[in-house]
């Protein structure tokens, strides 16, 4: 083989860790390092941000399971990879960022963009360390692939000094260890059991851990043999069938909905692979006084309002299913709060025929899910039309509907998508965006053209930061600072070789997105929405009354 550089013997270990893609733009620091990719198997793709490369590793990472991974060089370039890191680590994605840096020989001095990038990263990371010596590559690399994958995952960053990249390296990758599944006590199982048995109107809540672990279709029959009804976050959607008959759908609208009355008259709340970064206890559980089950694959974080009768901690699959044998609930009527499902539906099911225009965003949510089958994929981004899609898109399957809910950076759409099409390219992918999170990652639309990942991006157009204006209006009764104008978006996607539409009408959108899907190249569809039904939700939910289902 020869004699190895450090940036060689890297691009070895990322390859025994199974990497198949590295997004990235090249920089001077981090030259022997694309010198070294030049004849690897790694197929690396070259992003129009350092944002977008970010945030393409984050979502490869949520889908796979497997780390995806990101390149930067020093400074700017590693300062714009901040927000997509940060995102996969408290969203729980495997993420290995590798930054380029000055040679440990101009760190002792002010020198031309030199930062601290392992101080700078360590906030928003597991696990951050800087290659010092080319021996210990095959060590870092391990452990930085073995610490993102590990429960819960989250980012690391490693970086890598130009001189030390450049240095011989003697070394090989390291074996991967093989991981093994950890139990849950006797003690807990049957204390949560008995706990599942007592309970009149158990509800089981379910977050991103339990996708996370391949525990969906244990969820479903744990929820399906107990008959409990079943609320997701908007992370945890598809962990079971919307059209199952316990599915109340998705929790975590900032406000009161038609599920708060669910949590309102639990008396047991199963959280399963739920993590409190998805949508805060003190939002469901304010007084701390609902009884609480954990199970997961850690121990709970400490919060007031959520405090365990008992944690289950070990496989979420085999805990589900040793907690089903052991309990006893054949005696037990159906929960009240199932009785909730119908008025759920039938929410959902109102705009179906609306045929207003500008078009409401529960109608264009209604009709994207017509067109968008089972295991298709919709990545949202961050505004108001995310607390639309989180409230009106049903999913059947898990992580066919991304919803960035521990950071929530706007900007992830068009990126993540880029990376959910490299991952499942048979399958429909659509870039849900508000205009303003579009705007911040639109030019990576030309890397999805330059890659051969034809996705559709459907703008939800309001000329504004939506979301914003909603909460103004909600605290003050005006909003301030949100206008702003827009581009022809058609045009935009034109001049740079996609497919560009305007919906004009109620009637036009399925007919719109079923050509936008024909195209083998990626589309931008320019969709006018009503976000005056925003006010109408708050207003509907401060008057919410759960009365009804007493």
């Amino acid at each position: 083989m020869g004699e190895l550089n450090t940036a060689e013997l890297l691009v070895q270990c990322l390859e025994n860790e199974g990497v198949e893609y590295i997004f990235g733009l090249p920089g001077e620091e981090n030259l022997h390092i694309l010198e070294a990719l030049r004849d690897s198997s790694i197929q690396f793709i070259t992003t129009r941000h350092e944002q977008g490369a970010a945030f393409m590793a984050d979502v490869y990472g949520r889908l796979t399971g497997k780390a995806g991974v990101c390149l930067s060089t020093l400074g700017p370039g590693a300062t714009n990879l901040m927000t997509g890191v940060a995102d996969a680590n408290l969203d729980g994605a495997p993420l290995v960022a590798i930054t380029g840096q000055v040679g440990t020989d101009r760190m002792h001095i002010e020198s031309h963009q030199y930062l601290d990038l392992v101080a700078m990263f360590a906030p928003v990371t597991k696990w951050n360390k800087q290659i010092v010596r080319p021996s210990i590559t095959p060590e870092v690399v391990r452990k930085a692939f073995k610490t993102a994958q590990s429960e819960k995952p989250g980012a690391v960053h490693i970086d890598l000094p130009e001189n030390i990249a450049a240095m011989s390296a003697l070394g090989r990758p390291l074996s991967i260890d093989s991981k093994e599944k950890t139990y849950a006590s006797y003690r807990s199982l049957n204390a949560a059991a008995n706990a599942i048995s007592k309970a009149k109107n158990p509800l089981i809540l379910v977050g991103n851990g339990t996708i996370r672990a391949n525990a969906s279709e244990a969820l479903t029959e744990f929820a399906t043999v107990l008959n409990i009804p079943v609320a997701n976050t908007f992370m945890g959607k598809g962990t079971i069938p919307y059209t199952h008959p316990l599915a109340l759908w998705s929790v975590g609208l900032q406000q009161r909905d038609l599920i708060s009355c669910a949590f309102d008259r639990s008396d047991l709340v199963i959280a399963v692979g739920y993590d409190l970064i998805e949508y805060s206890p003190k939002k469901w559980n304010p007084q701390g006084n609902i009884p609480i089950i954990h199970i997961g694959m850690k121990n709970a974080e400490i919060d007031s309002s959520y405090i365990p009768l008992v944690e289950v901690i070990g496989d979420i699959t085999d805990s589900l299913l040793d907690i089903l044998r052991r309990s006893d609930r054949q005696n037990r009527p159906t929960p009240v709060t199932a009785a909730l499902r119908h008025e759920i539906v039938e929410d959902y099911e109102f705009y179906a025929n609306d045929q207003g225009f500008p078009i409401k965003p529960q109608k264009l949510i209604y009709d994207l899910r017509q067109v968008m089958g089972p295991e298709d994929i919709v990545i949202a981004d961050v505004g108001a039309h995310k607390m639309w899609m989180a409230r009106h898109y049903h999913c059947d399957t898990p992580n066919t509907c991304l919803i960035s809910n521990g950071f929530a950076a706007m900007g992830i759409a068009i990126p993540g998508a880029i990376a959910a099409k490299l991952v499942h390219p048979n399958k429909r992918v659509v870039a849900v965006t508000g205009d303003g999170g579009f705007m911040m990652n639109c030019q990576e639309l030309e890397t999805a053209l330059r890659v051969g990942t034809p996705f559709v991006t459907l703008i939800f157009n309001d000329n504004g930061y939506g979301l914003i204006e909603w909460k103004q209006m909600n605290q003050f009764g005006q909003s301030s600072f949100v206008k702003f104008g827009n581009p022809d978006f058609v045009k935009f996607a034109e001049s740079m070789g996609l497919k560009g539409y305007r919906v004009e009408s109620a009637a036009d959108l399925i007919p719109t997105l079923e050509e936008a899907f024909k195209q083998d190249v990626p589309t931008v569809i320019d969709c006018p929405v009503d976000y005056g039904e925003n006010l109408k939700l708050s207003q509907k939910s401060g008057d919410l009354s759960c009365q009804v289902w007493s």
